[in-house]
C-alpha cells in the first residue's frame, strides 16, 4: 500500500514501515545513542512514543491525519540499541475521528501500550482558511 502521509518523517526517530495495509501497520526500529536519557543509555520515552503514533498514523494513512489524544502505559524501559516493533489497529471510527491500538513489543514482550484518537480533518491542519 503506499504510503499517503508523514513523508518527511525520519525514520531513523520514529521507525520503517514493514506493512502499511487499511487499518494496520507494523513499524520497526533500532533506538539510538541520540535518544538515550542519560549515560545508562535508557531511552526517553518520547522516542517510543513517536514510534507508536507514527504507527496510528501508518494504520489510517490519510494526508489529513493528526493525534487529537493519547492514553499510554509504558510497560518496560528500553534501552539504545534494542529493536522495537509497533504495531497498530485501527479499532474503532466514527465519522472523521479514528480509534487506534497501537502494542511496542521488544522480542515479542510489551514495552508500551496505547491507545491513541486520531482525527481526519477536511483539509491539512496547517492549510490556509
Amino acid at each position: 500500500m503506499t504510503i499517503k502521509t508523514h513523508h518527511k518523517i525520519n525514520q531513523s526517530l520514529c521507525g520503517t514501515p514493514v506493512l502499511v495495509e487499511e487499518g494496520h501497520c507494523i513499524i520497526e526500529f533500532t533506538a539510538i545513542e541520540a535518544m538515550a536519557a542519560d549515560d545508562t543509555g535508557l531511552v526517553h520515552g518520547g522516542f517510543v512514543f513517536g514510534l507508536a503514533d507514527y504507527g496510528a498514523m501508518l494504520a489510517i494513512n490519510h494526508p489529513n491525519v493528526v493525534l487529537g489524544s493519547s492514553t499510554v502505559k509504558f510497560l518496560k524501559p528500553v534501552k539504545v540499541g534494542e529493536a522495537l516493533v509497533a504495531e497498530a489497529n485501527v479499532i474503532d471510527i466514527q465519522g472523521k475521528k479514528h480509534q487506534v491500538s497501537v502494542m511496542v513489543t521488544r522480542d515479542n514482550e510489551p514495552v508500551f501500550q496505547g491507545d491513541l484518537t486520531c482525527f481526519i480533518p477536511p483539509k491539512h491542519v496547517l492549510a490556509e482558511s
